[in-house]
């Protein structure tokens, strides 16, 4: 996990960047005139940017929900197994306590981004105003922008999870060895 997460945070991190930088270039383009081709391809392009960006969050923090409900179990388990330290559970259980709502969060923030994309469609279904004075559009905007900083900063603390937790796992793995050398089963 430590060796592919940070490429896959940083890929949709750029995608999440790179779908934002869409969004504020068509606001140079008339996207409610639906004889304009060329806007409408660009407005095509940035809801499609925005699906699989949206998808590609949802991937990366449900990887990392999987990792550690996986290693921490087998944490647990293998301390039980060969009576290690309760303590090398009780860290890898802390660990996952830590980057689970940094990932809900980040999956959460990311339906708000993008429910708040649909409401500032002009095809789409909702015709009110906005909100508190502002538009649909600014409100997604700021979502957006608020939205991918809190992803980001939620990756980087669940990689910080995930390299302390990988710690644990080469320190369980280390307790084992020593321990099956003890019993004479290394081999």
């Amino acid at each position: 996990m430590n060796r592919f997460f940070v490429p896959l945070a940083t890929a949709t991190l750029a995608c999440l960047a790179a779908t934002l930088v869409l969004g504020l270039w068509l606001a140079s383009w008339d996207i409610r005139d639906p004889a304009d081709r060329a806007a409408q391809s660009w407005a095509t392009m940035h809801r499609l940017a925005g699906i699989a960006t949206g998808l590609l969050v949802v991937l990366t923090n449900s990887i990392v929900m999987t990792y550690f409900i996986g290693t921490s179990r087998w944490c647990r388990e293998v301390v039980d197994t060969y009576s290690l330290s309760a303590e090398l559970a009780r860290t890898s259980n802390r660990l996952k306590r830590q980057a689970f709502p940094y990932a809900v969060a980040g999956m959460l923030m990311i339906v708000v981004i993008v429910a708040l994309g649909g409401a500032a469609d002009p095809g789409g279904a909702v015709r009110s105003h906005g909100v508190a004075g502002l538009s649909w559009t600014d409100w997604h905007l700021v979502a957006s922008i608020a939205g991918s900083l809190l992803i980001g900063f939620g990756f980087v603390r669940q990689w910080q999870a995930i390299h302390e937790h990988h710690l644990v796992i080469e320190e369980v793995l280390g307790e084992v060895a020593r321990v099956r050398q003890e019993r004479g089963l290394a081999g």
